[in-house]
């Protein structure tokens, strides 16, 4: 397991003293990309084969919405590995070590260069540690776009801030996009989002909303592609 210490400040609370959905996954991101250096062997190997990992999905379970000045630990261990695929849990816990944000995820393994999923090799995928699976709900990765239903919103331009060093739309960037579409009355307690074309700079997305009895989502397309989805839970 690999863990960071985060404390919630100013500028990751919303107007009530709260930590946003979008900073908590920034988070799980940035814990979730460090701990690949507690894996020097997986290290070694993904810069030898000029390799990078892709947020493929994740799922969350909001326990516990945590207030600003709280201390906190996110940790991130890794459960399944697959030769083109990796899982992982991330949970965010408070000072006294209950968890606030429950989350799995998957990864897909791409060459940098093509953006193509590339094989990780046997040695290397016995030389890691995997770790127990942890205590949640575990939903279909996979998000099911209604057929009918939907209601277009404004185009939404892909900025050069919402870029990261893999020169996509940073993955927790989709989610602050999905949540401005959100009815004001909604408490998010739950998220799954399903990432499938990367969006680039200067891209177009264009999102279409459907308020389903429980939950709401958001796909964000790039013309008749959908780059992702995104679903809200009550």
């Amino acid at each position: 397991m690999y863990s960071l210490k985060y404390k919630v400040t100013t500028s990751t609370c919303d107007s009530e003293g709260r930590l946003k959905l979008y900073s908590a996954l920034q988070m799980m991101q940035d814990c979730s990309e460090m701990w690949i250096d507690s894996e020097p062997g997986v290290l070694q190997y993904f810069t030898e084969q000029n390799m990078t990992q892709l947020l493929a999905s994740r799922q969350v379970e909001i326990v516990r919405v945590p207030r600003f000045k709280e201390e906190l630990t996110v940790a991130t261990s890794v459960y399944g590995m697959k030769p083109m695929f990796g899982f992982r849990n991330t949970f965010i816990y408070d000072a006294q070590g209950n968890p606030c944000y429950k989350t799995w995820s998957m990864g897909a393994f791409v060459d940098k260069t093509t953006g193509k999923l590339k094989r990780v090799d046997e040695p290397t995928i016995k030389s890691m540690i995997l770790e127990p699976q942890l205590d949640m709900t575990y939903g279909d990765r996979r998000i099911i776009l209604p057929k009918e239903g939907g209601i277009a919103a404004e185009p939404i331009v892909v900025r050069k801030s919402d870029i990261d060093y893999n020169k996509h739309l940073n993955n927790a960037n989709y989610i602050r996009m999905a949540m401005e579409l959100l009815p004001d009355d909604f408490i998010v307690k739950g998220l799954r989002v399903e990432y499938r074309v990367p969006a680039k700079q200067s891209d177009i997305l264009l999102p279409t909303t459907y308020h389903l009895p429980s939950s709401f989502l958001v796909s964000l397309a790039l013309g008749e592609e959908v780059s992702a989805l995104v679903e809200f839970t009550r």
